[in-house]
């Protein structure tokens, strides 16, 4: 199993409850690569850990913290590159901007974008919020108890919903249509107040 799990990782939704407390933000990027074979030793790791945590906009002091010293919006960003350092061929996101402002869902999504386009890896995002679906999926899948009830593109899903059970979905859950500056917009004032501990 140890090879499958460097393919495939997770993006979990609560990041404080998927980073181990007890444990540095190097240690919780870092030993994974080792671990792997993915970085030749910790001195490696760390080179590429910096890297990512740059092109994140993460302060390379965050790795000498710990979780509880980090806002939500950089602790779901150590989550995502905990992930990337693996070079994984598949990404599953589960809920993983619901608890983030707008600012940091758009900064958190352009992220995902961008890791998406450079790896070329696939990834499943699992949303309630029909209105980041939109902007992001190029394809979706609506579920009712587990069963797949409708699939195909993002257009043709919201535009002409065929399921009765995605159409009342849509209906009841306002979705509104996303202006497509919205994510350029909402990382381009990155975190003033996240570093002072805002959230």
């Amino acid at each position: 199993m140890r090879p499958l799990r460097r393919r495939m990782q997770l993006i979990f939704q609560d990041p404080m409850a998927s980073l181990n407390p007890r444990h540095s933000i190097r240690r919780i990027v870092c030993e994974p690569m080792i671990f792997h074979a993915v970085a030749r030793n910790a001195a490696d790791a760390e080179i590429r850990a910096r890297a990512i945590f740059a092109r994140f906009n993460l302060p390379a002091a965050c790795l000498d913290r710990y979780p509880h010293e980090l806002s939500g919006g950089q602790r779901q960003r150590v989550g995502i590159a905990r992930a990337a350092l693996l070079a994984p061929d598949f990404v599953l996101a589960d809920e993983i901007v619901s608890g983030l402002d707008v600012s940091t869902q758009a900064q958190v999504l352009n992220l995902l974008k961008g890791l998406n386009r450079d790896l070329g890896l696939s990834m499943a995002f699992i949303s309630h919020d029909l209105s980041v679906i939109r902007a992001i999926c190029d394809r979706v899948y609506v579920l009712r108890q587990g069963r797949v009830v409708e699939e195909g593109t993002c257009e043709q899903v919201f535009a002409a919903p065929k399921s009765a059970y995605t159409r009342a979905l849509l209906d009841a859950i306002r979705c509104r249509r996303i202006d497509p500056g919205w994510l350029a917009r909402g990382s381009s004032g990155e975190n003033a107040g996240e570093e002072n501990g805002a959230k």
